[in-house]
């Protein structure tokens, strides 16, 4: 082989004519051929298995450095699964096909400039002599090529690590943009029903005091008009009119909570009761045959917010109308609005048997949860238990707002 020829490549499957040792050159023909294979067929595994494929062509890469052709057209393998590794393998898959790729490039371009021609090569005389494909070059000079050869191998190489950790990055962050929206999706879903289940426990209260108030008011009614108006006619229209006006009421803030659930358009603007209307509260339940003391002690320091006195308001009429319901014949209730430099304490005690007393009378407890539930929204405590010596006390608190 005349001096600074390079050692043609084997193409993949292709086995160049030689004329005269056909015979004495196949097998190692052969051997580049499945060195070919075995560095292009794992490229079909890449993406489920991509360690293994990066480990078989590494495999068949190393064979051919060591006994096989200089350079088969197959090692673009090489590039590739050092590209697969980055983009689709693990961390350290990517940096060990890095660092073997970069020293693969290293031996091939010292292989390429100073290594003996194969064995297979078709020249007999470069067979004969046994001598390297740039034979005759100096020193310097093929020390030049060996690392010209390794450094464009290992810019491939490189190129190739670098745009596979580009996409890498780009599939990660991608990744993350959907986790990220699937986790936005799954809290909004929480937040809704957080939300829907706090409208249904508001909704229950309201409809707890509404409905418990004004049918306990008119029952009592019922009642006391059907034995009044044996004795006294006059009696029983007038409790007829009480019954009627207390459903009437009953059934105007009922439509506009259910107002609230047709929509903003469908609610209508009626104010909702507050402390200037403690007074016919505790008017409508004297109706009712109970006696109620009731005072109010002390000036405001400031006003409670509109939630505020609502929660009031129905923590007053919640322990009144439980005394009505659960208080027994007799019964008599003091109740007291007191102001004080933290905000408003509401208390409501009767000397009446209680709920306990009687099977007809025994409550769930829905309207005492319900009230601690409202008046905690506002910072307040409600206490609720019999009293000693008889009766039942029910004792609540609303804080200011301060600013």
């Amino acid at each position: 082989m005349p001096a600074g020829a390079v050692h043609p490549p084997l193409a993949v499957g292709a086995v160049a004519p030689v004329s005269g040792g056909m015979d004495r050159f196949w097998p190692w023909q052969l051997f580049a051929f499945l060195c070919a294979v075995g560095q292009l067929a794992p490229w079909a595994i890449r993406r489920w298995r991509p360690v293994l494929s990066a480990g078989i062509v590494v495999f068949f890469c190393v064979l051919q450095l060591v006994l096989g052709a200089d350079l088969l057209p197959s090692l673009i393998a090489v590039p590739m699964t050092v590209h697969n590794l980055a983009a689709h393998g693990p961390r350290w898959a990517s940096f060990a096909g890095l660092g073997t790729a970069l020293t693969g490039a290293v031996l091939n371009g010292i292989k390429v400039a100073y290594a003996p021609a194969p064995p297979y090569s078709p020249d007999a005389a470069a067979v004969m002599d046994n001598g390297s494909g740039f034979e005759g070059q100096p020193a310097a000079e093929l020390a030049v090529i060996a690392s010209a050869i390794a450094i464009a191998c290992a810019a491939i190489v490189l190129a190739a690590w670098a745009f596979g950790d580009l996409a890498r990055t780009r599939r990660l962050a991608m990744e993350q943009l959907r986790d990220r929206a699937r986790q936005l999706e799954v809290e909004a879903a929480q937040e809704r029903a957080l939300a829907a289940a706090d409208e249904r426990n508001h909704i229950a209260r309201e409809m707890h005091d509404i409905v418990a108030h004004s049918l306990q008011v008119i029952i009592t009614q019922a009642d006391g008009g059907r034995y009044a108006g044996a004795q006294d006619p006059a009696v029983a229209v007038g409790t007829l009119q009480t019954i009627s006006d207390t459903g009437r009421r009953a059934l105007g803030e009922m439509r506009r909570l259910l107002g609230v659930l047709r929509g903003p358009e469908a609610v209508e603007l009626h104010p909702q009761p507050g402390l200037a209307d403690v007074d016919d509260l505790v008017e409508t339940i004297r109706l009712t045959g109970l006696e109620v003391d009731f005072a109010v002690e002390g000036t405001p320091r400031r006003e409670l917010p509109a939630g505020g006195e609502l929660a009031a308001y129905r923590a007053l009429q919640g322990a009144l109308t439980n005394t009505v319901r659960h208080g027994g014949p007799n019964a008599r209730a003091m109740a007291r609005l007191g102001w004080t430099a933290r905000g408003l304490e509401i208390s409501v005690h009767d000397d009446g048997r209680g709920a306990a007393a009687s099977a007809q009378t025994s409550g769930s407890g829905q309207g005492l949860t319900g009230l601690r539930e409202r008046i905690g929204l506002f910072g307040g405590s409600v206490t609720a238990a019999p009293r000693q010596g008889g009766g039942f006390s029910v004792q609540a608190t609303v804080p200011y707002q301060e600013v």
